[in-house]
């Protein structure tokens, strides 16, 4: 009588119907790349501030989503992918069709090359940052500006442009300038403060309460301008950095003996 016998690798290989999948993270998860594919659906439909305010819910999904999975002990490894796949759409796709559809589009050839630069730029960013992800020793900032900051900085711009009725044909040059800005500096070695420090268990000081409620009685005033004015020094964070470390960087010391 004949007898099977499962190659060793093949026998612990765990397959997903075994493993399970974690439904808390991934349904923030979900909700992100809906947010995102509903951009790209308003942008289409010509409802770019509808369009611009998915996205900061996708971005604002996207940040909960690893901190629950954190503070649940809920982390994996097909999380992480489709929080990868989320993000490219969420904060590539989405934001590149966005700036197309409202400034760039009748520009030609230089509308569509900006807002795949952009495109390019985030897909490049999250691939980098997935296979960095184990090396990286100083987590406290990023390399290069993020994704999420950088669709925010394209979404902000949009609504700031509609809420004052402002064309996107009156603007095509800076938003072709801002897709450049945001597309190029995703995938810079500029670094960003990442903010991974802050421990949401630790007890603060009073102040800090009083700075928060301060911050969103802010946005709350006008939401558009606030959100898009924090993006743009966000941003402008890393390059700020990268000139101020080259201006004090220091110099060689002169060897004894007025040796050179």
């Amino acid at each position: 009588m004949l007898e099977f016998h499962h190659l060793k690798t093949e026998s612990k290989r765990p397959r997903m119907r075994d493993r399970g999948i974690y439904l808390l993270p991934n349904l923030f998860t979900t909700g992100a790349l809906f947010a995102g594919f509903y951009a790209v659906v308003q942008a289409m439909n010509g409802r770019f501030e509808h369009a611009a305010v998915a996205i900061f819910i996708a971005m604002v999904l996207d940040g909960l989503d690893g901190r629950v999975a954190r503070m649940t002990h809920t982390q994996s490894a097909f999380g992480a992918e489709y929080d990868s796949l989320s993000d490219m759409v969420s904060f590539g796709v989405a934001p590149a069709l966005v700036i197309y559809e409202f400034a760039l589009q009748g520009m030609g050839k230089l509308g569509w090359i900006a807002a795949f630069v952009y495109c390019a730029g985030a897909a490049l960013r999250l691939a980098r940052f997935n296979t960095q992800l184990d090396t990286v020793t100083d987590k406290r900032f990023f390399q290069g500006l993020p994704s999420p900051s950088a669709a925010a900085l394209i979404a902000g711009f949009v609504w700031v442009m509609v809420e004052y009725g402002v064309p996107g044909q009156d603007v095509r040059w800076l938003a072709t300038a801002l897709a450049l800005f945001g597309g190029l500096s995703m995938v810079s070695n500029f670094r960003y403060y990442s903010g991974k420090e802050i421990n949401l268990r630790k007890s603060v000081p009073f102040f800090v309460i009083l700075l928060i409620v301060l911050a969103f009685i802010l946005v709350s005033t006008s939401p558009p301008e606030v959100l898009f004015g924090v993006f743009v020094l966000y941003g402008l964070s890393g390059y700020a950095d990268a000139l101020w470390k080259l201006l004090h960087r220091k110099k060689p010391s002169p060897l004894p003996g007025g040796e050179k």
